[in-house]
């Protein structure tokens, strides 16, 4: 082949290139340019070459580095270690304006391995780098949005590996996020659930492809502890195969207080209209019951004394006045429960309280055969409340704790305060076989027992709670089960008088 045309041939190859192309060199004479470089510099090829890279550069480019040094020269470079180099420069014009520049050297080298010659490409990157800079802006916008949500965030690839887990994710979670390196997924949650997760993710007809609606989950927290939340999920797909998983996280211990708090104050108020409205009629039928009571006592009193002992009759007079006066003990409770009776408030100790209402029990066989275990403070504890109505719901907890041992057990009366909700405290407990569950719902209202037919009216619980209630406490539940039950009276301490008395004793 002649050697002019293998020139051309080469030099057409040259001209070709997409990129504006140089040729130099080792001491940065340009020996060749190609057109693209003639194009985007305006100038002809006698105008740059035999000049050296620098004085076209900073002549045409208007590359404010220049001149460089030998250090970071990629020229130099090249020619020393005779591999290619490229570096990226960004442009600044006159107008203020801005392009990017990826120069790329690649050396010529001869038999030896000598770089004799150097090509400079020019590639204009600026849509590139534009481009980049507004994926940029957007990863860290959307980093600010995930780190800032009030929810917990938390990524993870195929294998359970966490890649993600934001600030909100941390604190529920209780570790930092450079802590979860050696961690997956399985580990924030207790045995089985996260297996259970991705077997709801991956079914369609649950929430759809890859999708988890709200859902309510348990997780586990550094400390070991179990948290119910509120999460929602994701798989994220690439090409249709599943390359990671997403949860986001709401922490349900304070919802759920505040629903817990809610349907007890519901509880109460249920409570309190039931009472209200049999309370208005206990007290009509305790008031129309009571008038032809009082008749038959009465006349059944003087019959009584007008026989003599020895009267056949006067056994059966005196179980018709047992049982009269057992309708009497009734009346009583209906007009307590209906608050109709009169309220007398003063102070007193609520120890005292405890041992005098134990004195007013009539029956003290009760307790030949169940063990009286006192745990009475040792603090001054006084209320003010009507100390008559409050001895005979106390006289109601130890029978009922009398009863449901079957008289045989151990009674335990405990008292305390409590300083955080300023309340003097008793607690009775039994070792009986505890309240049913499907009962503890309806233990204080009016009318229910299950106690046999003649042995209970179901208003002493009922009548207990109204008179708590009245005098600013409460009465509840605190424990049940086939150990025992213990029932809790709370009444608010008289601190003003605990107060006057520590003075008077000071």
């Amino acid at each position: 082949m002649d050697k002019s045309l293998e020139i051309d041939w080469r030099m057409r190859v040259f001209d070709s290139l997409s990129f504006p192309t140089l040729i130099l060199r080792p001491n940065r004479i340009i020996v060749s340019v190609n057109q693209k470089m003639l194009e985007k510099l305006q100038v002809s090829k006698s105008d740059v070459v035999g000049k050296t890279c620098r004085d076209v550069f900073h002549t045409y480019f208007n590359d404010p580095d220049l001149p460089c040094t030998h250090d970071t020269c990629p020229l130099d470079k090249t020619l020393r270690d005779g591999v290619g180099n490229s570096i990226l420069r960004q442009i600044r014009l006159d107008d203020g304006s801005s392009y990017w520049e990826d120069r790329v050297f690649s050396p010529i080298l001869d038999d030896t391995g000598r770089a004799i010659y150097v090509i400079e490409s020019i590639r204009d990157v600026t849509r590139t780098k534009t481009l980049e800079k507004i994926f940029h802006d957007i990863r860290e916008f959307m980093d600010r949005v995930v780190q800032s949500s009030a929810s917990g965030i938390l990524a993870a690839d195929r294998s359970g590996k966490i890649l993600l887990m934001n600030q909100a994710a941390e604190e529920l979670f209780g570790y930092p996020f450079t802590a979860t390196q050696n961690m997956t997924v399985a580990d924030i949650y207790p045995e089985g659930v996260a297996k259970e997760v991705m077997k709801k993710l991956r079914d369609e007809a649950y929430g759809g492809k890859g999708k988890l609606p709200v859902t309510r989950v348990n997780i586990l927290t550094a400390r070991g502890e179990k948290i119910p939340v509120e999460m929602t999920g994701a798989i994220i797909y690439e090409d249709d195969r599943e390359a990671a998983t997403m949860g986001i996280y709401n922490d349900l211990r304070e919802r759920l207080a505040v629903g817990k708090k809610l349907e007890e104050a519901q509880t109460q108020l249920i409570q309190s209209e039931k009472m209200a409205s049999l309370g208005r009629l206990a007290a009509g039928v305790a008031h129309e019951i009571n008038n032809p009571l009082t008749g038959i006592l009465m006349y059944g009193s003087l019959i009584q004394e007008k026989l003599a002992p020895d009267h056949p009759l006067l056994p059966s007079l005196g179980f018709i006045l047992e049982d009269a006066e057992r309708c009497r003990d009734i009346v009583k409770n209906l007009l307590a429960y209906s608050r109709q009776s009169s309220t007398t408030r003063n102070s007193f100790s609520l120890n005292t309280l405890v041992e005098e209402s134990l004195r007013l029990i009539r029956d003290q066989k009760l307790f030949m055969t169940v063990t009286i275990s006192r745990n009475l403070s040792s603090d001054w504890m006084l209320v003010y409340a009507d100390q008559n109505k409050l001895s005979q719901v106390v006289i109601n907890l130890i029978i009922n704790a009398i009863d449901a041992m079957n008289r045989q057990g151990v009674l335990t009366l405990t008292t305390y305060r409590n300083d955080e909700t300023g309340m003097a405290c008793l607690e009775v407990s039994d070792t009986g076989c505890g309240i049913p569950k499907e009962n503890l719902s309806r233990v204080f209202d009016p009318f229910f027992t299950t106690k046999e037919m003649g042995k209970g009216t179901g208003l002493g619980l009922s009548t207990a709670y109204g008179i708590a209630k009245d005098n600013a406490g409460d009465i509840s539940i605190k424990q049940t089960g086939p150990n025992g039950t213990t029932f809790l009276l709370e009444i608010p301490l008289d601190h003003e008088s605990m107060e006057m008395m520590s003075e008077s004793i000071g």
